[in-house]
């Protein structure tokens, strides 16, 4: 059986814990995030919507960076949305800040009912640069 690799960002365990879930995984040179929400530091979500997506990329690019990784080495990104229709303009405005320029990577966007008290929620798999 292989051993997980975990990842952690430094100062970011508290749903890690409550909930009993890496923040990442690396195998081999492919990192896999778990789900990033936009938490504060105690777990709670950030209420204002616009805060907890941009809180949710802050969270996204600790775990990336923990790795060795940015968003450029992201290559697909799985959201989760609980109002689709309503929060997809806002997401995309966010997501245009955070992204940068093309090539993007994948991208399927989910509707879904129930994210826990959070509105919103990103996952990615990333290709971990080779050490040079």
């Amino acid at each position: 059986m292989s051993h997980r690799d975990a990842i952690f960002p430094a100062d970011r365990h508290a749903l890690y814990e409550a909930h009993l879930y890496s923040a990442a995984i690396r195998s081999g040179d492919l990192l896999f995030v778990s789900g990033q929400v936009g938490s504060r530091e105690d777990g709670s979500p950030e209420p204002v919507f616009e805060d907890q997506v941009k809180l949710a990329f802050a969270n996204l690019r600790a775990v990336l960076a923990a790795a060795g990784c940015s968003i450029d080495d992201v290559v697909d990104v799985t959201t989760f949305h609980t109002d689709p229709e309503a929060q997809l303009e806002t997401v995309m405005a966010v997501r245009a800040a955070e992204i940068g320029a093309p090539p993007y990577p994948n991208w399927t966007a989910v509707g879904v009912t129930w994210l826990a008290g959070f509105d919103f929620e990103i996952k990615v798999i990333a290709r971990i640069p080779a050490a040079g």
